[in-house]
């Protein structure tokens, strides 16, 4: 009886594993649309914030400050385990540096969740529109923006090229007018926040529409990779 059961059980083959890959990949199909909707929602529930002229990082600070701190690190981890996805998913292409740019981004959004923003056109109510002095968590945040947005620009036309190379036009389409966009986006809203005359009071739309660009092309990436791989590892 034992040397039978031994010989079913070796001739069973294992139940197949969940694929890593495809989880890791999940993770960045949710992190844009999670960190998105938490920003409008908390947005439009503050006084005194006003969604076309303040970035979202200003959600960050006051009472309830807590909210957008853990909307940035929940993004943060999410868009990281997407970028380690990434690397899995186009290993057998050698790709590296597209994963690895991303995962820039997903740092940059990491060490905005743990050093919080000075204030900036005159919000919380009160502040001045410019600051009179940056305090280091103020330009520590500032620092991971000015890595972590061009970074993913940069991903998009890297992007762009191997697309390309694949010879998927509509995806390499998308990808370069996603990069030129999101580049245009993120230097209009940065001059907004300098308060460069005409630019303040919609600053922050400019920002709302480059985060939504560049959190769109990740999110439809992701479900692409993912609809192409494997159920099983």
């Amino acid at each position: 009886m034992t040397t039978t059961t031994t010989l079913l059980a070796a001739a069973t083959p294992p139940a197949p594993r969940p694929d890593r890959t495809r989880r890791l990949l999940l993770c960045g199909i949710v992190a844009g649309p999670l960190f998105v909707l938490t920003f409008l929602v908390d947005g439009a529930t503050r006084d005194s914030y006003d969604p076309l002229r303040h970035p979202v990082s200003s959600l960050a600070l006051g009472a309830h400050g807590w909210t957008q701190t853990v909307n940035f690190l929940v993004c943060g981890l999410l868009t990281l385990a997407l970028a380690i996805g990434l690397r899995r998913a186009l290993r057998p292409a050698h790709a590296t540096w597209g994963p690895l740019l991303i995962g820039v981004w997903a740092v940059g959004l990491l060490v905005a969740g743990a050093f919080t923003t000075d204030p900036v056109s005159g919000y919380p109510a009160g502040t001045p529109d410019a600051p009179t002095a940056y305090t280091t968590s103020g330009a520590l945040h500032d620092g991971a923006a000015l890595v972590a947005f061009p970074a993913l620009t940069v991903a998009f036309f890297v992007f762009t090229r191997r697309f390309v190379g694949l010879r998927r036009r509509g995806w390499a389409i998308y990808s370069a007018l996603t990069g030129l966009a999101f580049l245009a986006g993120f230097v209009l809203s940065s001059a907004g926040f300098a308060q460069t005359a005409g630019l303040v009071d919609l600053a922050g739309l400019y920002q709302r529409l480059t985060i939504v660009v560049g959190l769109l092309w990740l999110t439809l990436l992701a479900g692409h990779l993912r609809s192409q791989h494997p159920t099983t590892t």
